[in-house]
């Protein structure tokens, strides 16, 4: 990780300030975190891949033609599994486009653009071997269905023998892919998919589609499209249709969730973790009944493969028109979003959502990695940059593993318009063989927040580390980080933060995400048990021990 600038000075007599208490319930154990909660996306779409983490002649690129600067960020950022290659570019994909040496051109009719297929499957195993992540590979139910499904299984997965594994091995990869994680389609509950669905019709292609994956590989685990908001129309009936249909084939279901700040409601913005909580309930609970309506004693994950900050309402108001009534381009550069401080304290809220629902949350994924909504920005044949939104998805990657314990928050209430009274204070807190770690969110735009922590029954400790996202000196939290100013929003050391028995008391700036890393003392080894006295024993006249 990057070093940590020295503190921020803010002064304290100038900023209202506001009291608030954490519990930690150290004996209440919520669930162990999975890696793949730090996943993140790449769809062919936009600069996602080209002049992304691709551009031959940067520079930077490999031999391959990726980029050394993106690939480094890509690392520190600590994403552990790509989504790819969609999204709505796989409704209309031909995967055997992106294999071997004769590689055709391509409209790709859901971002408007020429898709030249230069990077396929091949290239982009090789390049998530080298960043150590695991592929999510989506599969097309828009236009195709099950033969195709079942092909490219069979030319990933299969070791040898057949015409499609063999057809992988004169591509150059002798070994299979290997891919465990599959999606069955993408978003098909929406108008704007291509081969958009019923519930119905898409439930059974779903479950058709995934039984023969299964045939054919045993192994691998099934990610059926849930609802792509939870503002459409059909959530709800959705995913109990599309369970119904399918619940004994898949293993996961997903669900989409895209925020914005909407005229200027800064509050409902800043409590958006909120709304994600009970998004994810509401699809737990449908899992849940539909399991036990049909006696299966299985689970089925959520699988959050698409959350972000995107402001679609920029998207649909001023890239849409020219994005799919212009030409048609190579990559073309769409949704671009510049990422602000407040955008940064709701994305690390958001990751805290996702923790704290990890019982339930099998896996996640930030959309998406480089250029297009993401926490990565790169020019062509310029540098690569992080945006505000990389600090806190990568210094909660770097900690946040280990078992989330239930805590419990004592602040002022906060109202907003969308989801009601909230706490002033967010808190997840995640517990691992050397440090607690607190994940902590002042939701006030204008108040600092005293707060103090209630450590009882979590062992002896000391403080590691401390930082904040919030606001620089002397700007606000509309700063952003551009390939001019790349370091103007970074994370700064907390200060006055005291640790005395235990109880922490630490000063949280307004709008700011912050982490706070406290080292756990090893537990002392037991005393050896006592040598065993010597005893004499004596043998009476009968032979008998006295």
């Amino acid at each position: 990780m990057r070093t940590v600038p020295p503190a921020f000075h803010f002064d304290p007599r100038s900023i209202p300030v506001a009291k608030a208490h954490l519990r930690v319930h150290a004996d209440e154990n919520v669930a162990v975190v999975s890696d793949r909660l730090f996943g993140s996306f790449v769809e062919h779409m936009g600069r996602a891949v080209y002049t992304g983490i691709f551009e031959p002649g940067h520079p930077t690129a490999d031999s391959r033609g990726f980029r050394g600067d993106v690939l480094e960020l890509v690392r520190e950022l600590g994403a552990t599994v790509i989504r790819y290659p969609g999204g709505n570019f796989v409704s209309g994909f031909r995967w055997e486009d992106s294999v071997g040496p004769d590689r055709p051109v391509r409209l790709d009719v859901a971002w408007h653009s020429v898709e030249t297929n230069v990077v396929g499957l091949h290239e982009f195993a090789d390049w998530a071997d080298t960043a150590g992540v695991e592929i999510m590979q989506a599969v097309n139910l828009g236009t195709r269905g099950i033969e195709d499904a079942a092909a490219l299984l069979e030319y990933s997965n299969h070791p040898t023998g057949t015409a499609l594994s063999d057809e992988r091995r004169a591509n150059g990869r002798e070994k299979p892919f290997g891919i465990t994680l599959w999606c069955l389609g993408n978003e098909m509950d929406g108008p704007w998919q291509i081969g958009h669905k019923t519930a119905v019709e898409y439930g059974r292609l779903a479950a058709e589609t995934g039984r023969v994956m299964k045939w054919i590989d045993p192994s691998i685990e099934l990610v059926a499209a849930g609802s792509s908001n939870a503002d459409m129309p059909t959530f709800g009936s959705w995913e109990r249709t599309v369970l119904e249909l399918s619940a004994d084939v898949i293993d996961h279901v997903s669900l989409h969730a895209y925020y914005e700040e909407t005229g200027g409601d800064a509050a409902s913005f800043l409590a958006s973790g909120v709304g994600l909580d009970r998004y994810i309930s509401a699809v737990a609970a449908i899992i849940d009944e539909t399991l036990d309506a049909q006696g299966l004693d299985k689970t089925i994950g959520i699988s959050v493969d698409e959350w972000n900050v995107w402001y679609q309402s920029r998207f649909n108001d001023v890239d849409k028109p020219p994005l799919f009534e212009g030409e048609w381009n190579e990559h073309p550069r769409i949704i671009e979003d510049e990422y602000s401080v407040t955008d940064a304290v709701v994305v690390g809220s958001l990751l805290m959502s996702l923790l704290r629902n990890a019982d339930r949350v099998s896996m996640a994924n930030l959309a998406q990695l480089v250029n297009v909504i993401a926490p990565i920005r790169s020019e062509p044949g310029g540098p690569a940059w992080r945006q505000t939104t990389f600090h806190p998805f990568a210094l909660t990657a770097a900690a946040a593993r280990g078992t989330v314990l239930r805590s419990t928050v004592e602040s002022r209430a906060i109202d907003t318009p969308l989801y009601g009274p909230v706490d002033e204070l967010d808190a997840v807190v995640v517990l691992n063989d050397a440090e607690l770690v607190l994940l902590l969110v002042n939701r006030s735009l204008d108040e600092q927040l005293e707060l103090d922590v209630d450590l009882a029954g979590c062992g002896a400790l000391k403080v590691v580390s401390a930082v904040s996202v919030h606001a620089p000196a002397g700007g606000s939290r509309f700063s952003t980080n551009t390939e001019s100013h790349p370091d103007a929003v970074v994370p700064v050391a907390l200060e006055a933060v005291g640790l005395a028995g235990d109880t922490l008391a630490l000063a949280l700036p307004p709008l700011s995400w912050s982490i706070v890393r406290l080292a756990v003392a090893p537990e002392p080894a037991p005393a050896p048990a006592p040598a065993p006295a010597e005893t004499t024993t004596t043998i009476d006249s009968e032979g008998a021990a006295a």
